[in-house]
């Protein structure tokens, strides 16, 4: 039986990384494999893309060129982690996936939308997410938590954009959503940890409700 596909975008410091291991640990708990990912990375050859892209030696090479390299990375991603996972039946939870190349490179990059979509053809075509989590919080806040995450650590080649950016991310991020009402649900990253994971969690019961009945059955003693 084919896995289910779950993605979690937004900006950075919106909690993404945060709740996908906590979805995934919650699921684990009632009997369902996951493969917790991460994009760009997730495999080893998409690892390696990752250092490149967050160093930002790309950057002077341009958004075309960034952009065909998050979908050589995913392509990699795909081929060794993603599909592989579904196809044993596992669950597979990314933080982050084609929406991010959309708003980063597409909308805020000016990336041309028919480069954007033919690199997702050819690499992703049917593996679409079947759900995908917006977590929605102001650039302000974001920006406040990753730095308090970051520490003294250096900033990578986004987090060291202005709050300008930020704010056109989000509201990139907003007018995704709004387009794919079927796939995507925004929830209010602001509010206390708990409560956005329980509301995740209630998205994910809403959705997938029949195959988590049907694990729990099979796992129940």
């Amino acid at each position: 039986m084919r896995g289910h596909f779950i993605t979690f975008e937004g900006g950075e410091g919106s909690g993404k990384s945060t709740h996908a291991k906590t979805l995934a640990e919650r699921l684990r708990s009632v009997g369902v494999p996951v493969v917790l990912t991460r994009e760009p990375g997730g495999s080893p050859g998409a690892e390696i893309i990752r250092h490149i892209l967050l160093s930002g030696m790309v950057k002077p090479l341009g958004e075309e060129t960034e952009a065909i390299l998050f979908a050589a990375a995913r392509d990699d991603h795909l081929r060794h982690t993603i599909l592989p996972a579904l196809k044993s039946g596992s669950w597979v939870i990314s933080d982050r996936f084609i929406d991010s190349s959309r708003v980063y490179q597409g909308a805020l990059g000016k990336v041309d939308t028919r480069l954007i979509r033919g690199l997702e053809r050819v690499t992703v075509g049917e593996a679409v997410p079947e759900l995908t989590i917006l977590l929605d919080v102001p650039a302000t806040v974001g920006l406040a938590r990753a730095h308090h995450r970051r520490g003294d650590n250096d900033v990578d080649r986004f987090e060291s954009e202005s709050v300008e950016f930020h704010e056109r991310l989000r509201d990139a991020y907003l007018a995704v959503a709004k387009s794919e009402p079927h796939r995507i649900v925004t929830i209010d990253g602001r509010a206390p940890r708990n409560v956005v994971a329980e509301r995740i969690w209630a998205v994910v019961d809403e959705r997938l409700r029949p195959r988590l009945a049907r694990i729990a059955e099979e796992t129940a003693p």
